[in-house]
């Protein structure tokens, strides 16, 4: 692959990347379409599912391929894990649902497809596990709670073209899900072992298309909207604790195709978080925020080249992102005495709503106030290896970080000393055990 493909001219790292620790890499193909999803099975194995409708569980160590799902005609639209106890044993499972209208349930220590629903009224779009209570949901123009059997307890039916794109699980048995434009909280209700779903609030406080939903905390969660609003919320009661429109400072264009452009740069595709700090990508940007102190901790506007569509907080201060450029990039908070890079004023007004129950109002200021302990985001890493858009990555932490991408292939980016180090530990275990022999 060219590496100028996706070289930015703002922002270039270079060859040596010392904090870099992902200095080897392993291809995995046998997907023939869009890999959209990654879920991790356990220690040892993921799940891969795209576009050709292929569920493929690998090894993270070895790169190989155990099992191939196959079942679904059309791709893939949700997957996740299941973990739960049957006796005295641990057991894993995996639920995919697909545009072919089915849900599936499978075995992936045998291949096994164990369940089948395939009369669905409409595609699923998004999938929960809720642990405590024993059943997972499923999300469409339809919401569904099923059991772990794959029997279906109840469901309630929404006559919305954008159905639930997203869920998230709040406290005392509330689910909050992302419908267009709203979030509506449900409610789980028990009764010996019967379950009742009721829609209990809308809330209607953005004005475009909900992207991103997440959890925070117990105590709040976030959701982000197609031209850069960003509210956290109250889990408990669902008041507003912050409102942000980001905005961006540039002139507007002239052409519709500049105005949609700017409306997709300040998009938010991706939210995470470790519930102290939240990490929001923003069009082609990244800001990080601290909950607990309700203040901006970094920013950084341009990013990637493209849209950043996956985001993570990891330890020691680093975070990570991916792209429509084709990148993986590694980023590390920094205190660095260098000018921050400007931004709208009304971005940073964002925490100071914490605490209120509805908007802030008023235009916001035109001098940007000053933030104390604004940090540098500095780019430590650029993984280049995939020739299309990255759509998102799992990490197994010292086993490695596998990436999935519009190239219809898989790479696992390895820690080259670690990996050398135990290819030596090998070889001495081997003339070890020849001497003994």
């Amino acid at each position: 692959m060219r590496r100028e493909q996706w070289r930015s001219a703002a922002l270039f790292i270079g060859e040596e990347q010392p904090k870099n620790c992902f200095t080897e890499m392993q291809v995995l193909k046998g997907h023939f379409d869009i890999v959209r999803f990654l879920v991790q099975i356990d220690d040892l194995r993921f799940a891969s599912a795209g576009d050709d409708g292929l569920v493929l569980i690998w090894n993270v160590e070895t790169g190989d391929c155990l099992l191939e799902l196959r079942c679904h005609t059309q791709q893939i639209t949700a997957m996740t894990s299941y973990s739960f106890i049957r006796g005295r044993n641990a057991h894993a499972a995996l639920i995919t649902a697909s545009s072919d209208r089915t849900l599936s349930l499978w075995d992936p220590d045998s291949g096994n497809r164990v369940q089948n629903i395939s009369d669905l009224q409409s595609s699923v779009k998004c999938l929960l596990v809720l642990v405590r209570l024993d059943v997972w949901l499923s999300g469409g123009n339809e919401l569904c709670v099923w059991n772990r059997d794959f029997e279906l307890q109840c469901k309630t039916v929404h006559h919305s073209d954008a159905g639930i794109s997203a869920m998230v699980e709040l406290p005392k048995n509330f689910i909050a899900a992302a419908m267009d434009k709203e979030i509506v909280i449900f409610k789980l209700s028990l009764s010996g072992s019967d379950i009742v779903v009721m829609a209990m609030r809308h809330l209607a406080d953005h004005q475009d298309t909900i992207h991103s939903l997440i959890s925070i905390n117990d105590g709040l969660f976030a959701s982000g909207s197609h031209i850069g609003e960003l509210i956290i919320w109250d889990s408990v009661d669902w008041t507003i604790q912050a409102y942000e429109h980001i905005l961006w400072e540039e002139p507007a264009g002239d052409s519709q195709s500049e105005v949609k452009l700017k409306q997709i740069e300040r998009s938010i595709q991706h939210m995470s978080s470790d519930g102290e700090y939240i990490v929001a990508a923003v069009g082609s940007g990244l800001y990080v925020f601290n909950v607990l102190m309700k203040s901006v901790v970094a920013y950084r506007k341009m990013a990637h080249d493209s849209n950043v569509l996956h985001t993570m907080l990891q330890e020691d201060g680093r975070l990570m992102s991916c792209s429509e450029d084709g990148s993986v990039r590694l980023w590390e908070l920094q205190d660095l005495p260098l000018p921050a890079e400007p931004a709208s004023s009304g971005f940073f007004g964002m925490f100071g709503t914490f605490g209120r129950s509805g908007k802030q109002t008023g235009p916001p200021a035109k001098k940007m106030p000053e933030i104390p302990g604004l940090r540098s985001l500095e780019l430590i890493g650029d993984l280049i290896g995939h020739s299309g858009a990255v759509q998102m990555f799992l990490s197994f932490k010292e086993k490695g970080l596998v990436t999935c991408s519009t190239d219809h292939l898989l790479i696992i980016w390895k820690d080259g000393e670690l990996q050398s180090q135990l290819r030596s530990l090998a070889v001495f275990q081997k003339l070890e055990e020849n001497q003994k022999l």
